[in-house]
């Protein structure tokens, strides 16, 4: 029988003969379970079984079908994909076991065959299995694809079009009777290498120099080239058929003779069980818990610090986006980090809503409005809306610097970093740290090759060898330690409890193992954010109120410091160092700054004698009054530029000053300097002679200058990119479901023949039914009074036709409403838009 067409209907009792069929006789919970695993067959909502057979079928959604699988269900698709079609279960097992007993691979393919039914990419009942063509043909060998399993062409596929004498000198030279036909040949050679016995026979009677070359070939690839004259070794396996020509020069073991050599295995190492994500060392969770809070809240310092030295606005935009090099470097600098670690701290405020690009026509980077109100919440608070940021984000800072596939420079904040592969690794990995014993630190290498078995298709270069699937991995592992995810390698309680709940990914299945559509992807995200807030808030340290004054000028704070009285310290004194303790130094420029902002000397030492644990140092109260004498002497205003002073002395000094010269100075009188430069300039210069100018305004008053914050208009965060349709909810599963039921039903409904007198022949094949108006009003209102559903065609106000399944309930005034199975509600139609109808069959 020859092969039907996938999306075509029909059937027999022996099983199903095609997909649509197969995918008709599933419960409502199996078609919800596949529309959730594959997405994309949603897109429009198909109007029916048989369409969608053949949009599952197509090779768009069966390559990304392919790339959910993990490595046994693909290697069992391989090994279906060079066996028979159709192929039993028996010999499907065969192919993956061999001769030898493998109760793993036994025990594991039910499964396998399972995942690949439910993903429509195989059909039929266990002694008639059959992969869906498109994946076949991606899967079995090919002269320009190799197979994975390494397996070559069939005997038949390698001798189409060979002369009939070659194929007699083939059987004859491998001890066979001749054959009357070319068919017959192919076939009695065919059989001769699937028959263990002779074929071994035949084998033992080979050169040792043959078998040392069907051992090169025997696990692929099978292709080997050849000259004009071969070796004897070669000729040898030539004139038996154990080399096949493929072309002039290039010769092919058959498959059926590379299953013997193999032992009947169509895989060189078969791999039913996931590899096991080993502890590489236990942590006390204690430990755990409390080093990553401390790095989260190292986090949160770290994202303030750096939109705090952005407060008055960032660095510009560049003009193909993104951050320049130079801007780069500045900000590592800034936060004392490298280049890659600041690109991650950029990327992340970035995702988090609390940086953007202003949109001036002078673009440059600044704070957003958001970020004013995350820094008002709790700690706990804002490391949760960082690490929501980063779980689902798409960016890969790790790119930035490096150059995509057209050779264009990837920038931080730049376009062109969103890979949606980074999220899903990430998810994985996080997953699978979960799954691992509290404190427990994965062997990074055993996770790698755990996210190869579950994703082996899903790999993609990334230079040096390396795909972007392992990078992915290592940056999880790495920013999750940065954010306080992990503390020491291990996952922690916070983090346990911030993370959604498995989805059954992993273990040899596909987005959406759960079957039906389970609750909607942000049900419970409150309640697990609460507690993962409320464990880390437990962990977190009390901000403190007071800091450690030494005679050195310096000021250690030996913990966190409340942020009034923080945001206070530095404006006052500068950070010297960072850790566990962060040292503030007092210098003559930083209590100007403070002077500066409108602070006068006695509020100073009010303030430090507020907030100190320790008496105030002599020291420090010297220089606090020692600057702030000479805070203001100097009086800058706008001539272009002028400085005036009761003290004609020190106006002569400065005059007199070779570093004053580039400030065009010159005496207007004996109290004023008039200068060239502009007032901004003036003050700056004569702060780097040592002098401490105050800027004063237009009515002689004294300037306060103050920080002006800069910020962009609201901001959206950036949206993660996806990887193709977003999962679908309960909801939309049961109305997809029900519409392709419904349309199912008005497609393949069996209808009553309308009286010959009455009506035109109602056409096969989906067509129309046509009814005079005279019958249609008729048969309609008898439906309504019986209650008995109809077949329909109706045309709408565009022209377009349609056919629909309806339950009449009221005829009147040209219309007749009534209950749509195809659209599954209550419907008005117009008869004069229906083009017929017929009843349908008792059944």
């Amino acid at each position: 029988m020859g092969t039907m067409p996938e999306g075509s209907g029909g059937g027999t009792a022996a099983g199903p003969r095609t997909l649509a069929e197969a995918l008709r006789a599933r419960g409502d919970d199996e078609l919800a379970a596949l529309l959730r695993a594959r997405p994309d067959l949603l897109s429009p909502v198909p109007n029916d079984v048989t369409q969608l057979a053949t949009r599952a079928a197509t090779r768009a959604s069966v390559v990304r079908a392919l790339e959910h699988l993990d490595r046994f269900t693909l290697q069992t698709a391989e090994a279906l994909a060079v066996a028979p079609d159709p192929a039993g279960l028996g010999e499907l097992r065969a192919l993956l076991t061999g001769d030898e007993p493998a109760p793993e691979i036994a025990a594991a393919l039910p499964h396998a065959v399972g995942e690949l039914r439910r993903q429509a990419l195989l059909w039929g009942d266990d002694d008639r299995l059959r992969l869906v063509r498109v994946a076949r043909e991606l899967l079995a060998p090919s002269p320009n694809r190799p197979s994975p399993t390494g397996l070559g062409p069939t005997v038949a596929e390698a001798t189409a079009g060979m002369s009939p004498g070659r194929l007699q000198e083939l059987i004859a030279a491998a001890g066979l009777p001749p054959t009357h036909d070319p068919v017959s040949a192919v076939a009695a050679l065919t059989a001769l290498f699937r028959d263990r016995e002779r074929m071994g026979l035949l084998l033992d009677s080979a050169p040792p120099e043959a078998l040392a070359v069907l051992d090169r070939l025997v696990w692929g690839p099978p292709y080997g080239e050849v000259t004009a004259a071969p070796a004897p070794p070669v000729q040898w396996l030539r004139d038996r058929g154990l080399l096949l020509p493929a072309s002039p020069r290039t010769v092919v073991l058959p498959r059926e003779a590379a299953l013997h050599l193999r032992g009947g295995r169509a895989h060189r190492l078969p791999e039913p069980v996931p590899p096991p994500v080993a502890a590489s060392a236990e942590r006390r969770p204690r430990v755990v818990d409390s080093t990553a809070a401390g790095q989260a809240y190292t986090a949160l310092t770290t994202v303030e610090d750096l939109l705090k030295d952005w407060h008055e606005g960032g660095p510009p935009v560049l003009r193909a986006g993104g951050l320049s090099v130079r801007d780069l470097k500045r900000t590592a600098v800034a936060l004392d980090t490298t280049e890659p670690l600041a690109a991650f701290w950029l990327e992340l405020a970035y995702a988090a809503g609390l940086l953007a690009s202003d949109g001036e026509a002078d673009e440059r980077y600044a704070p957003t409005p958001a970020y004013d109100e995350w820094l008002e919440l709790p700690p706990a608070e804002r490391w949760a809306a960082l690490a929501l940021a980063w779980l689902p984000g798409t960016r890969a800072p790790g790119l930035a610097g490096g150059q995509d596939s057209k050779g264009r420079a990837l920038s931080a904040l730049g376009p062109g970093l969103d890979r949606p592969a980074v999220a899903e690794v990430r998810r994985r990995v996080l997953g699978l740290l979960a799954g691992l014993p509290e404190g427990a630190v994965p062997d990074p290498v055993a996770l790698r090759d755990r996210l190869r078995w579950e994703r082996p298709l899903r790999g993609e270069g990334a230079g040096a060898g390396r795909d972007l699937r392992d990078r992915a991995a290592d940056w999880a592992l790495t920013e999750a330690e940065l954010l306080g995810v992990t503390g020491r390698g291990a996952l922690s309680a916070h983090a346990r409890a911030l993370l959604p709940p498995a989805d059954g990914e992993g273990e040899g299945g596909g987005e959406g193992d759960n079957g039906a559509a389970g609750p909607g992807p942000d049900a419970g995200a409150a309640d697990r954010r609460a507690r993962a807030v409320e464990l880390l808030a437990a962990l977190l340290p009390e901000p403190l109120d007071h800091v450690l004054l030494q005679a050195d000028l310096t000021a250690v704070a030996p913990g966190p410091l409340q942020r009034p009285l923080a945001e206070a310290l530095s404006v006052l004194a500068d950070v010297e160092s960072k850790g566990g303790a962060t040292v503030y130094r007092f210098t003559p420029g930083s209590v100007r700054r403070a002077l500066d902002a409108g602070r006068t000397a006695s509020e100073l030492h009010a303030f430090l004698a507020d907030h100190a644990r320790t008496p105030v140092p002599q020291p420090l109260s010297y220089l606090i009054d020692d600057v702030a004498r000479r805070h203001g002497h100097l009086r800058i205003g706008a001539a272009s530029a002028y400085v005036r002073c009761d003290d004609d002395a020190l106006l002569g000094e400065i005059l007199a000053d070779r570093r004053a010269q580039g400030l065009g100075l010159r005496r207007l009188a004996p109290t004023v300097l008039a200068a060239q430069s502009d007032p901004g300039t003036l003050l700056e210069g004569l702060r780097a002679m040592g002098f401490a100018p105050a800027a004063e305004s237009a009515e002689g008053d004294v300037l306060i200058t103050r920080a002006h914050a800069r910020r962009t208009p609201p901001r959206t965060p950036p949206s993660p990119v996806p990887d193709g349709p977003p999962v679908p909810d309960r909801t939309l599963l049961g109305a997809a479901v029900k519409a392709i039921r419904a349309g199912d039903r008005a497609a393949t409904v069996e209808r009553k023949p309308a009286p010959a007198a009455a009506a035109r022949p109602v056409a096969d094949g989906g067509a129309l039914p046509r009814t005079s108006p005279a019958d249609t009003l008729a048969t309609v209102q008898a439906a309504a009074m019986t209650g008995s559903a109809l077949w329909i065609g109706y045309v709408n106000a565009d022209g377009a036709a349609s056919q629909r399944v309806i339950a009449p309930v009221r005829v009147e005034g040209g219309f007749v409403t009534g209950y749509d199975h195809t659209a599954d509600e209550v419907r008005t139609y117009p008869l004069h838009r229906i083009t017929g109808v017929a009843e349908l069959a008792e059944d």
